[in-house]
């Protein structure tokens, strides 16, 4: 008998043909690009005034604009195409470390940011996401639309996004900025008093409600000039299509980028598959739930390859020829369970991707308020992949900052404890006199 027409020696041959050693971390990019198009939607709430310190927000049900489903391929082709800008980014600021993000959730908060936007910062926001062309009323109704679209994609797949936007108490922003962002983005709205020290942790509280505690915390503290967060979380949970069975994990060699090995928990399966082979790389897509709508892709660099030659090739054009070249094929796959945190501030990938002027003092957000910038992008993920599936969840908080000019507001000084003084030339710089003054008499 043909020893490769028998169960085992059928996966034998499957394996030999088709195990590889993974390269020197994993493609976790994939998995952050899939995500970028999976804009699902939970319970929208709407909170209209400030609450007592530290207590639980009011909900309330938004009643957010009709939306027309229709999807909008110029939309999520900007999605796509400033995902993989900022990935690459991203790798020049961690390219020797595991990266995993989410480039819809970055996507969203900076979209609820952009209807604030106006002149040139207008220009290189919609440059640096990928919305040339399109007005404010297509982006926002496309987003919208997107997110309508895919919610509950699958009995096996849980997907759920969730925006706020939390103002200090003291500021005034403009109404249509607020308004457009509840309308569209189901936007829960709140105002907090900045200055109390558990101001962060009520906004924390709510990013871990809405990605089930995967991600604690985005907000470290708040400063003196930051007057508004926007904050975007997104949670993912997806039961594979067909299960790996547990008992067929066992620890395999894994390759480092240095060469060196080290044992890890590898899931085996063998199976019809959506699969591309390239002379440079091998890849896979691993299907979610009961229809397989939603994937896990990971692409493998062949061994005469790498995976920094992989990541230099992972433009919009090339994703999309790839997407389109997957074919169903038998086969084997050995894959790596793994389960990891991601952190990294944004400011300089997107000012690398022409969004300076919107981190700076020439900052145009009129159509938010008065004076104001960004402060700083904040995003951290969380993701584990094992035999039953994959969990996921993201969030990225955007910071408002008054800028330099709205500091020219009249100011107090009250002189009431130890102090330090001088008399100086002004015309020569000479100090003639200095002093500290502790107790007056």
């Amino acid at each position: 008998m043909n020893p490769q027409k028998s169960p085992q020696g059928r996966q034998n041959f499957l394996q030999r043909r088709y195990a590889v050693s993974l390269g020197r971390r994993y493609v976790l990019a994939t998995a952050g690009v899939v995500l970028m198009g999976l804009l699902g939607c939970s319970n929208p709430s709407d909170i209209n005034s400030a609450v007592a310190e530290g207590s639980p927000p009011r909900q309330e049900a938004a009643k957010p604009k009709q939306i027309n489903h229709a999807v909008d391929n110029q939309v999520i082709a900007a999605h796509t195409k400033f995902g993989l800008k900022l990935f690459s980014e991203v790798l020049k600021q961690d390219s020797t470390k595991n990266v995993f993000v989410s480039p819809s959730s970055v996507a969203i908060a900076l979209a609820m940011t952009y209807n604030g936007a106006n002149g040139s910062t207008q220009e290189a926001m919609a440059k640096a996401l990928e919305l040339q062309g399109m007005n404010l009323q297509q982006i926002n109704a496309g987003n919208a639309a997107l997110k309508a679209l895919l919610e509950h994609p699958d009995p096996k797949v849980q997907l759920t996004i969730a925006n706020s936007l939390w103002a200090n108490k003291k500021i005034q922003f403009n109404p249509d900025f607020i308004q457009r962002n509840r309308e569209f983005y189901s936007a829960m709205v709140r105002n907090l008093d900045f200055s109390d020290r558990q101001a962060p942790s009520v906004i924390n509280k709510w990013v871990s409600q809405n990605t089930k505690g995967k991600i604690d915390k985005i907000v470290d503290n708040i400063t003196p000039d930051q007057v508004l967060f926007l904050i975007n979380a997104i949670y993912f949970k997806g039961a594979w299509k067909n299960e790996f069975d547990k008992q067929q994990t066992a620890n395999q060699p894994f390759t480092l980028a240095s060469g060196k090995q080290k044992n890890h928990p590898m899931m085996s399966q063998s199976g019809n598959y959506k699969y591309l082979e390239t002379a440079d790389f091998q890849a896979v897509s691993l299907p979610y739930g009961e229809d397989g709508r939603m994937s896990f892709y990971v692409f493998l660099p062949k061994q005469n390859s790498s995976l920094s030659a992989f990541e230099n090739k992972l433009n919009f054009e090339n994703w999309e020829k790839w997407m389109s070249q997957f074919r169903n094929r038998e086969g084997f796959i050995r894959l790596p369970k793994f389960k990891m945190d991601y952190e990294v501030t944004l400011n300089k990938s997107l000012e690398a991707l022409g969004m300076a002027e919107a981190f700076s003092d020439q900052a145009d957000f009129s159509g938010m308020g008065t004076n104001l910038a960004i402060s700083q992008v904040k995003h951290k993920t969380f993701v584990e992949v094992n035999e039953e599936g994959t969990e996921a969840a993201a969030a990225t908080s955007v910071a408002i900052r008054v800028t330099s000019a709205a500091m020219n507001e009249p100011f107090q000084m009250i002189v009431e404890r130890p102090f330090f003084c001088g008399i100086r030339d002004n015309q020569t710089g000479t100090v003639l006199f200095m002093g500290s003054i502790v107790e007056p008499r």
